[in-house]
C-alpha cells in the first residue's frame, strides 16, 4: 500500500514537472547585449548598446549598434566570442537599424537620417542594393526598425507608421498603415509567415496585429488580453513553427515579464525577466546549444 502511494506521489511530481514551461535560451539586445541560457543567466556579454542582431552559424555575432563615439552614425559589426570586430561597417548618417546575414553573403541594413534608406552590403564593404525609404525626416530615430528580406526578393519594412513591402526596384507593392490610435501606433517589427499573414508590432500603442495579404486584421493582442501579464509598448517578435508568437515588452520593468510566449488562442507558455533596468529591443530565440533556433521567424 505504502509503495503504491509512494509511485502515485512521484507519478505526480513527474507529470507536474513535464507540464513546467521549459525556460528558453535568447540572444538579447537593446541596452545590455547578452546570451541568456534557459535558467536566466547570461553566459556571454558585449559592451555596447545594440538594436538588431544574431548568432551566426560560425558562432560569431552580427550586430547593430547604437552611436557612440566610434560609431557617431551607428554600425553594424560581426564580433567574436572574445569581442574582436571582424568586420564592419560605419553609418553614414545618423543611425543605423537591422543587422541581417543574407542568404548571397550580404548584410541588410537600413541607416536612419536625411536620406533613409535600405542597403544590401558586401563583405568588401560595397553596396550591392539601395533602396530609398519614404521616411519623413523630422525625427530620425523613428523612420524605420526591423527590415528583413522575403523569400521573394521583396523587402518588409516597418516605417513611421506604415509596414511596406519594395521589390528589388525599390518600387512599393504592398503597404499597412497603423490603426487608428491615440498612442502614437508607430511600427516596428513585422514578419511574413507562409500564408501571407504579416505579424506587426505597433510599439507606443502596445499593440500586436496580424493581417491578410489584404490588409484585414485577423488577430490581435492589447494590454489586458493575457490574464496577469501587461502588454507594455511591444517591439520584437518572433513566429515559431508551431504558431507560438514571442514578443518582447521593451517598456517592462521588474516583476513584469521582459519576454513573453503566447499560443494563438492567448495562453501565456513562458516569460522572461531580470532585475536589471534596460527593456529588450530586439531578441533571437537560441537551442540548448546555443544556436539560432530553426524554423523561427524573425
Amino acid at each position: 500500500m505504502i509503495r503504491a502511494l509512494l509511485c502515485l506521489l512521484l507519478a505526480s511530481l513527474t507529470l507536474g514537472a513535464a507540464d513546467k514551461p521549459a525556460g528558453r535560451s535568447f540572444l538579447m539586445l537593446g541596452g545590455l547585449t547578452q546570451i541568456v541560457d534557459a535558467s536566466g543567466k547570461a553566459t556571454w556579454k558585449y559592451p555596447a548598446v545594440t538594436r538588431d542582431g544574431y548568432v551566426l552559424s560560425n558562432g560569431n555575432l552580427l550586430l547593430t549598434l547604437s552611436k557612440n563615439k566610434t560609431y557617431p552614425g551607428g554600425a553594424v559589426v560581426e564580433v567574436t566570442r572574445d569581442q574582436k570586430v571582424v568586420w564592419e561597417y560605419k553609418g553614414t548618417q545618423t543611425e543605423v537599424n537591422t543587422a541581417v546575414l543574407l542568404d548571397n553573403g550580404n548584410i541588410l541594413l537600413t541607416e536612419a537620417g536625411n536620406n533613409p534608406r535600405l542597403l544590401e552590403v558586401a563583405r568588401d564593404g560595397s553596396i550591392k542594393v539601395e533602396i530609398p525609404l519614404g521616411c519623413q525626416v523630422t525625427n530620425h530615430h523613428m523612420q524605420s526598425r526591423m527590415a528583413r528580406k522575403l523569400p521573394n526578393g521583396h523587402y518588409l519594412v516597418p516605417q513611421d507608421k506604415t509596414v511596406r513591402e519594395y521589390d528589388a526596384s525599390g518600387k512599393v507593392v504592398w503597404e499597412r498603415k497603423s490603426p487608428e490610435s491615440t498612442a502614437d501606433n508607430r511600427s516596428f517589427c513585422c514578419l511574413r509567415n507562409a500564408a501571407g499573414h504579416t505579424l506587426i508590432s505597433l510599439t507606443v500603442g502596445s499593440h500586436i496585429i496580424e493581417v491578410d495579404q489584404a490588409g484585414k486584421i485577423v488577430w490581435e493582442l492589447r494590454d489586458g488580453d493575457l490574464a496577469g501579464v501587461p502588454v507594455n509598448r511591444t517591439t520584437a517578435l518572433s513566429w515559431l513553427p508551431n504558431g507560438n508568437i514571442v514578443f518582447s515588452n521593451y517598456a517592462a520593468r521588474a516583476p513584469q515579464p521582459k519576454l513573453v510566449e503566447i499560443t494563438h488562442e492567448k495562453k501565456v507558455v513562458w516569460t522572461y525577466t531580470d532585475a536589471t533596468k534596460e527593456g529588450v529591443h530586439e531578441f533571437q530565440l537560441l537551442d540548448e546549444a546555443g544556436k539560432p533556433l530553426v524554423g523561427v521567424l524573425r
